[in-house]
């Protein structure tokens, strides 16, 4: 009877295992997580808050969720070539941002490297569309899907995990630039 039972756990256990490997393998290789805002104010009154690192201490929600994280800048203020590296804790983790493209006042795309709690590469890039009197500001990170993360997505959805920080930064972002302007 025991074996019986015991059987039918291990029976039950594997089927989920092979349930969960089937559905990750049929998740996307790549993801992206897009979120957007309107601000009242000019592209050049927004663009300088993205474009310098030290300046994301006004709307970057990570900034808030570990005030004490150490911070290290490097290569130019902005533009192309301008770094950033955290080392704070579980939530933001470790990691480092470099600016890779800079079309002043309209885009900016960087290259984000996570190194902890999980090794991760991801592309960012910030668009900045005027619309009259208000400038649309997209915020989009799209990256690769390792097969362990295509296991983690069966269970999270990484667009409901980081879309809600997107969204948090976005309002700051807004608050700020349009106390600027």
């Amino acid at each position: 009877m025991l074996k019986t039972i015991l059987l039918s756990l291990l029976g039950i256990v594997a089927t989920g295992i092979v349930v969960v490997l089937i559905l990750a393998a049929r998740k996307p290789d790549t993801f992206q997580v897009t979120r957007s805002i309107a601000i009242n104010a000019a592209p050049d009154r927004i663009y300088p808050l993205i474009a310098d690192f030290r300046a994301w201490n006004a709307w970057s929600p990570w900034e808030k969720k570990d005030p004490a994280m150490k911070r290290t800048f490097g290569g130019p203020e902005t533009g192309v070539g301008a770094t950033y590296a955290w080392a704070g804790d579980k939530n933001v983790g470790e990691g480092s941002m470099r600016i890779t493209e800079a079309q002043v006042p309209g885009k900016l795309g960087l290259k984000l490297d996570f190194l902890k709690p999980f090794e991760a590469h991801n592309d960012v890039v910030f668009a900045l569309t005027p619309q009259g009197q208000q400038t649309n500001v997209t915020w989009i990170m799209t990256g690769p899907t390792p097969f362990a993360a295509k296991i983690m997505h069966v269970f999270m959805d990484m667009d409901r995990m980081v879309g809600g920080d997107f969204e948090t930064g976005l309002k700051a972002m807004k608050a700020a630039a349009e106390r600027a302007a």
